[in-house]
């Protein structure tokens, strides 16, 4: 499988609110920067809008190495929390709905095509890609606003 390295990043004005997310993606000497946004949303849907987008750009079954700032999304992943709120008819408990079901069943199935590997980076520290699609994304938020 090819190796694609993916970076991601949401971004919302008020939660709710005029949202933006982005990601990059390279593979070889290649990049592609893919960005979107909506009027109103959260801050949680636009990261993992920018995920699915990215993961859905890629024709073929690939490994990826994800790096993004959002705990909720990757430790959901990782930890198979997200896998258990759809075993759990889209329960976090037996009280509690899990938030995002739509985006979770997306996001659960294109992670079952391609094999993600999670990688967390500090928002808004030294990485490039990481403030450039935080960039893009603030970008598109405020085009909402």
């Amino acid at each position: 499988m090819k190796s694609v390295t993916v970076y991601t990043d949401g971004a919302c004005s008020g939660n709710p609110g005029p949202g933006g997310w982005a990601a990059v993606l390279m593979y070889g000497g290649h990049k592609r920067e893919l960005s979107g946004g909506a009027a109103s949303t959260t801050n949680n849907r636009m990261e993992m809008t920018a995920i699915i987008s990215a993961l859905s750009a890629l024709k073929e079954p690939c490994t990826v190495e994800l790096y993004s700032d959002s705990r909720y999304v990757l430790d959901a992943l990782e930890k198979g929390w997200a896998v258990r709120w759809r075993r759990n008819g889209w329960k976090r408990n037996k009280s509690d709905a899990a938030l995002n079901p739509d985006l979770w069943e997306t996001l659960l199935n294109l992670t079952e095509r391609h094999d993600v590997r999670c990688h967390w980076v500090r928002g808004h520290a030294d990485n490039p890609y990481n403030n450039r699609c935080d960039a893009l994304a603030v970008a598109e938020s405020r085009k909402f606003r």
